[in-house]
């Protein structure tokens, strides 16, 4: 995924299928400056962690 569409999903009120090593994912914040995403799992909303935005996977 790139950066750009990263930050659309973001700040859309809809809910995208994006995933991350597989696992369906909750993109929170995009860094533009280091094309990182704040995400977390769908299931998991306390495990948080900052992810390569090219490591998404929208479906």
């Amino acid at each position: 995924m790139n950066t750009q569409r990263a930050k659309e999903i973001a700040a859309s009120p809809v809910m995208a299928n994006v995933t991350y090593e597989g696992v369906p994912i909750y993109i929170q914040h995009v860094d533009e400056k280091n094309e990182t995403a704040r995400i977390y799992p769908l299931d998991q909303p306390a495990n948080e962690q900052t992810v390569p935005v090219s490591s998404l996977q929208e479906h």
